[in-house]
């Protein structure tokens, strides 16, 4: 079977992802696979699944491990891609905005952040993702900037000499967020913070290519051998798909230093064309929703392609997106 054959038969948020990043199917038929996500499969289980005060899982964050928390479902939707606009996600963020503060954290409101990059990171991207920008946006904004380390990323602990490889990339999915918010010209972003969101991006993003992405920039080993482990959900964790698609996300083309990394990334791909899903995330209560380990990951497998059309678009024939 063709690997989009095989990826079209997945849940709704596969397939319009598909639609969309590998196919370049017409819009109209992306946003009608798209209006499913709400309804059918993972996002219509995860939108069931909020209580009426607004929490998942009784947790904003995912104390003592659980992974179905506010945070986390609000992240896994917006990798769904689950339509801001649809009526079943608004009321869905309409119910975290009034009912939902971090109760550990002087009871701030949920889309005000609290005081750790990594989780004001995740937080940033989720209300510029779902329209929820704010004056508790732009707090938590200016205290990303601040807490930006001379070398160019962040790390959630104040007494560690070195940035974290982990919360960088976390605070960069934030600005990023943040900055397409402004150019859409989104309710409750600031115009006038443009450039300096954009410049401590890019730093951030020089962090990481100096360092090929996982690798030690003094010695060029390996950081973390799980920086090679790919799996989904992501939750806080770092591994390499998911910086490559940060990437791909971000910048028009691919920078030489991510050459190896790619490799890496490509080296994973299985005899049929997939790419195998990896160790799931340690916590309890997690979602899931991939295969487990080792089978052929819906997920991985898309976001791999997606990069590897991104990064050899001279080369994204079908030969790229079918069994080999």
């Amino acid at each position: 079977m063709d690997v989009t054959d095989w990826l079209l038969e997945a849940d709704p948020a596969i397939r319009w992802q598909v639609r969309r990043d590998l196919l370049d199917a017409p819009a109209d038929e992306v946003a009608a696979e798209r209006a499913r996500v709400a309804r059918e499969g993972w996002g219509a289980e995860l939108l069931a699944q909020q209580a009426d005060d607004g929490y998942w899982g009784e947790h904003e964050y995912g104390e003592d491990g659980a992974r179905n928390s506010v945070m986390w479902t609000l992240q896994i939707l917006r990798n769904l891609g689950s339509d801001p606009a649809d009526p079943a996600v608004a009321e869905a963020i309409a119910r975290v905005r009034s009912g939902v503060t971090w109760r550990y954290f002087d009871g701030r409101p949920y889309f005000s952040g609290e005081e750790e990059a990594c989780v004001n990171g995740g937080v940033l991207a989720n209300a510029a993702y779902f329209g929820e920008l704010g004056p508790g946006s732009d707090e938590m904004l200016r205290r990303l900037i601040d807490e930006q380390r001379d070398d160019g990323g962040w790390n959630c602990e104040p007494d560690s000499e070195r940035s974290s490889i982990d919360t960088t990339l976390c605070v960069l999915e934030g600005l990023l967020g943040y900055e397409r918010a402004i150019g859409a010209g989104a309710d409750g972003a600031d115009p006038a913070q443009l450039d300096t969101v954009r410049a401590a991006r890019r730093r951030g993003e020089e962090y990481l290519l100096e360092r090929q992405l996982y690798r030690r920039r003094s010695t060029g080993e390996v950081v973390k051998q799980r920086y090679l482990d790919l799996s989904f959900p992501t939750y806080w964790w770092y591994d390499l798909l998911r910086a490559l698609d940060y990437f791909r996300e971000s910048s028009p083309a691919p920078d030489p230093r991510l050459a190896d990394p790619l490799e890496v990334m490509r080296s994973q791909r299985l005899d049929d064309g997939r790419w195998p899903a990896g160790r799931p995330k340690r916590g309890h209560d997690a979602y899931e929703i991939d295969v487990p380990e080792g089978e052929p990951s819906p997920w991985n497998t898309l976001r791999a392609l997606r990069v590897l059309r991104w990064a050899r678009p001279d080369a994204a024939s079908a030969s790229e997106f079918q069994t080999r």
